[in-house]
């Protein structure tokens, strides 16, 4: 396993920022939502059973997130490519970006050991932050489960 050790983010502690490329291409980056509330979550791989529900229910949960005044950005290691199909497959209207280097996943804290089928793995941990309009952190929430995140984050945040 790799020598690097993540540091989980802590509310009120500034988020890192990032310029990352979406599915089509192009970069997108943390300061073009500052003054709004963002949710960024980080997921394995797209297209698997646990990161489709996910991402479905972000998908099915984006006019309320919206209308709460939070934007939604998911971000895995996957080449913009692989999340051009996985958001055509599934009518994901949200950005996707890739984080080929997992350099923002370990900035943020979502990157590192983990137990898959019985073995231990190095990768995404699924984990969601909640930026505030300022660029602080204002949730941090780390091995999260798929089925049911997105009910539990809106409860969290109190939606």
């Amino acid at each position: 396993m790799s020598p690097q050790l993540t540091v989980k983010l802590q509310p009120g502690t500034e988020a890192p920022d990032f310029s990352l490329q979406d599915a089509s291409g192009k970069t997108t980056s943390l300061a073009q939502y500052r003054g709004k509330n963002v949710i960024v979550y980080f997921y394995p791989a797209a297209a698997t059973p646990g990161c489709t529900t996910e991402a479905c229910d972000f998908r099915d949960s984006l006019s309320s997130l919206q209308g709460s005044g939070y934007e939604v950005v998911g971000i895995s290691p996957d080449a913009p490519e692989k999340l051009a199909s996985f958001t055509g497959d599934f009518d994901l209207t949200f950005p996707l970006l890739s984080d080929e280097d997992h350099d923002v996943a370990l900035a943020y804290g979502a990157w590192g050991e983990k137990l898959v089928n019985g073995e231990i793995t190095e990768g995404i941990v699924r984990s969601t932050v909640v930026v505030d309009p300022e660029g602080k952190v204002a949730l941090a929430q780390y091995q999260v489960k798929a089925q049911g995140h997105v009910a539990a984050l809106k409860e969290a945040l109190g939606l």
